[in-house]
């Protein structure tokens, strides 16, 4: 995180095609935060936009000092912007939230309240979602049920960005992939105490959402990493032995059919057995080769990332005052 004067608080906003709510969200979250009495900043992180975002954030920049902009060079997605408005975050308590206006910035001394608990992290339950149930909710309800089995922790709603932190918890976590919603999880092996707290859930009050089903299938694929990440980054034998275990059992279970038709009814291998053979040990081979290799990317990712200064995404420009 950049140096400078340490403020109380920093709402980090990632921003993609949001005009039409831009005035709406920065007039309400001044009003709320001022109302708070902390000293603060607005993080506005411009996503690579297509509509006017960015001309908006320079306008609202320019009459007000508690602004801060960050225009990054392309549309890196939600995980770098995250992590890029983290990166320029001054405050010792920092809140993410979307800028959709689908998060009440109301709702934020709410969060305020549970860090004073003593909590380091506060997670944001959007109890009643409003979403569709077949495209969003059941898939939402069925991937936060793995992820609180996985992590370990009781937490309804991983995959909301409406969040609040203790400076000192994120100042150190490095994002990768698009596991920004799993930050509770990759926090709890740190013993940080974690609290999850019901918040509104509404329509957005103008444009359509980013996501699609494509992202049910990101997430599935997030989960396996972070089982990986929580359970065996610094161990990974163990899990490509337990993978090599399961796969010897089935090896053995299918011989052990074939070799009993053969045995006891005659039933030649190759006539009787070959292709279902042939294709269960292919498609067991195939399988455990592309976890394997996807499994083996993750790792050597962190470690590139983790050796070298490179980020997961580039500024063009910073606007501060």
């Amino acid at each position: 995180m950049e140096k400078g004067k340490t403020l109380e608080c920093s709402v980090v906003v990632p921003l993609y095609n949001e005009a039409k709510v831009v005035d709406e969200l920065y007039s309400r979250l001044t009003k709320v935060m001022r109302q708070t009495g902390l000293t603060y900043e607005l993080i506005f992180i411009e996503d690579g936009s297509s509509d006017n975002t960015l001309e908006l954030l320079e306008s609202i920049f320019k009459k007000d000092d508690h602004v801060v902009v960050v225009e990054l060079r392309r549309n890196f997605g939600q995980t770098p912007a995250l992590a890029a408005g983290f990166d320029h975050a001054n405050g010792r308590i920092i809140i993410s939230m979307d800028g959709d206006l689908q998060h009440v910035p109301e709702e934020i001394p709410k969060f305020l309240e549970k860090l004073k608990e003593g909590y380091d992290v506060v997670s944001g339950w959007r109890e009643n979602r409003v979403d569709n149930l077949v495209m969003r909710k059941i898939p939402s309800r069925a991937a936060n049920w793995i992820a609180s089995k996985v992590s370990g922790i009781d937490i309804h709603d991983f995959g909301t960005t409406f969040k609040a932190y203790k400076r000192e918890i994120i100042e150190d976590l490095n994002l990768y992939g698009e596991m920004h919603r799993f930050i509770p999880a990759l926090l709890a092996g740190d013993g940080v105490r974690i609290v999850e707290i019901p918040i509104k859930n509404i329509e957005r009050p103008h444009g359509t959402s980013n996501y699609g089903i494509s992202r049910t299938f990101r997430v599935a694929f997030d989960l396996i990493t972070l089982k990986f990440l929580l359970g065996y980054i610094t161990r990974p034998l163990h899990f490509f032995g337990k993978a090599t275990l399961y796969s010897f059992i089935a090896a053995f279970l299918l011989s052990g059919y074939i070799l009993f038709d053969k045995i006891f009814y005659k039933v030649p291998i190759l006539v009787g057995h070959g292709p279902l053979a042939l294709l269960a040990i292919f498609l067991l081979l195939i399988g455990f080769g592309f976890i394997s290799t996807g499994l083996i990317g993750e790792l050597i990712s962190r470690v590139y990332f983790e050796a070298t200064p490179k980020k997961i995404y580039t500024v063009r420009k910073t606007y501060r005052s």
